[in-house]
C-alpha cells in the first residue's frame, strides 16, 4: 500500500500445534512512530521476525519497504537498525569494536553522530563486551542502531536495563529519527513510553491485532472519568445514556453546601452530561481521558489470559541486522 513502510496482511504462522501468528494485520505509515503492543506470547516477536526475515510465514503477506522480508533479506537489512531486547554481543571485543562490526556487516554508522551518542548514553567505547551490564550492552545496539542510515528502526524491548535518565535519551532520539523521517516500529512493554513516543498504536493477543489507531482514535471509543463539584445536587446525568459509575457526595475541602460528582462517559455523551453539570452550579471540573494503559486493558476485557507461548525463543541478536 501506498505511504505505508510496512505492509501485513493475514499474517498466519504456526509452530508445531502452537498457532503464533492467526490473520495478523499491521500497517505502519512511512516516517511514524508505531507502537506494536501486546503481553509475552501474543505474537509480537514472530511478527518482528517475519519482518526481519528470520522466519518464513505460512499465510498471509507481509511488506517492508515495498519489498519481500524473506525473499528480499539481504537489500532490505541494509535499509533497517534493529534492537532486540536482549542483546547478546562478541564477549571478546571491546564495545567500539562490537559497533566498527556492526557497521561493517549492516547499515553504514555515521561517525560523529556515533561519538555524540556514546557521550549521551555514557557508553564507555573501550569496555570489553564480556564485562558490560545489560543495559550497557542495549546502549551499545542502541548507539548502533540510531547512529545508523536507515530508513526504519525495529525496536523490540529496546530499553531493557536502561535507567530511568538513560530512558529519557532513548525517547529524544526516537523523536529525532522520526523527525528526520525515519519510521519506527516500538515494541514496548513500558506503555508510558509508548504513549509519549508514539503516534499510533496496534494492540494484539493470541496472534491477532485487536484495535489499531492513534491514542485519539482509540479513545473516542471508550470512557472518559469526570470529577466536579458544583453547588446543587446533579440531577438528570442517571438518565443520559452511557454515564456509569455515578457519585454524588458532600464535596471534600470545599463549602458545606458544595456536592462532589463523579462518573465514567463515552466521549459522544460528554457534552449532555457537562451540561447536567453546568445546571446544578459547576463549580471545579476535570475530565480525564483514559491513559495507554486502560486502553490497553479494554482491549483485553473480552477474556485473553495473556499466557500464551508464540513457540520461539527470546531474540538474542546483536544490534542491527545484517
Amino acid at each position: 500500500m501506498e505511504g505505508m513502510t510496512i505492509d501485513v496482511r493475514g499474517l498466519r504462522k504456526r509452530f508445531g500445534r502452537t498457532l503464533a501468528l492467526d490473520g495478523l494485520d499491521l500497517q505502519v505509515r512511512e516516517g511514524t512512530v508505531h507502537g506494536f503492543l501486546g503481553p509475552n506470547g501474543a505474537g509480537k516477536s514472530t511478527t518482528i521476525r517475519v519482518l526481519l526475515g528470520l522466519v518464513r510465514p505460512d499465510g498471509g503477506a507481509a511488506r517492508l519497504l515495498g519489498g519481500d522480508p524473506w525473499r528480499d533479506a539481504v537489500a532490505l537489512h541494509r535499509r533497517l537498525a534493529y534492537v532486540p531486547g536482549d542483546v547478546a554481543l562478541w564477549r571478546r571485543l571491546t564495545a567500539g569494536q562490537c559497533l566498527d562490526l556492526l557497521a561493517a556487516t549492516g547499515p553504514s554508522l555515521d561517525r560523529s553522530r556515533r561519538a555524540e551518542l556514546l557521550e549521551r548514553f555514557e557508553l564507555d567505547p573501550t569496555r570489553r563486551a564480556g564485562d558490560l551490564s545489560k543495559g550497557n550492552r542495549q546502549k551499545v545496539a542502541l548507539v548502533a542502531a540510531f547512529a545508523s542510515d536507515v530508513d526504519v528502526l525495529v525496536l523490540d524491548e529496546p530499553t531493557s536495563g536502561l535507567d530511568l535518565l538513560m530512558e529519557e535519551v532513548f525517547q529524544e532520539c526516537v523523536r529525532e529519527s522520526a523527525h528526520a523521517g525515519t519510521t519506527v516500529l516500538l515494541s514496548s512493554h513500558i506503555l508510558g513510553e509508548v504513549e509519549a513516543l508514539c503516534d499510533e498504536v496496534t494492540i494484539i493477543r493470541r496472534g491477532r491485532d485487536v484495535t489499531s489507531g492513534t491514542l485519539a482514535d482509540l479513545r473516542r471509543h471508550t470512557r472518559t472519568t469526570v470529577r466536579a463539584t458544583t453547588r446543587e445536587p446533579v440531577e438528570g446525568l442517571a438518565a443520559v445514556d452511557g454515564v456509569a459509575d455515578l457519585a454524588i457526595d458532600a464535596a471534600p475541602g470545599h463549602d458545606a453546601a458544595s456536592h462532589a460528582t463523579r462518573f465514567t462517559v463515552p466521549p459522544a455523551q460528554l457534552a449532555e452530561a457537562l451540561a447536567a453539570l453546568q445546571h446544578a452550579g459547576l463549580e471545579t471540573l476535570v475530565a480525564t481521558p483514559p491513559s495507554l494503559d486502560e486502553l490497553f486493558l479494554s482491549a483485553y476485557a473480552s477474556g485473553s489470559d495473556g499466557t500464551e507461548h508464540d513457540g520461539t525463543e527470546p531474540d538474542r541478536t546483536a544490534g542491527a541486522v545484517a
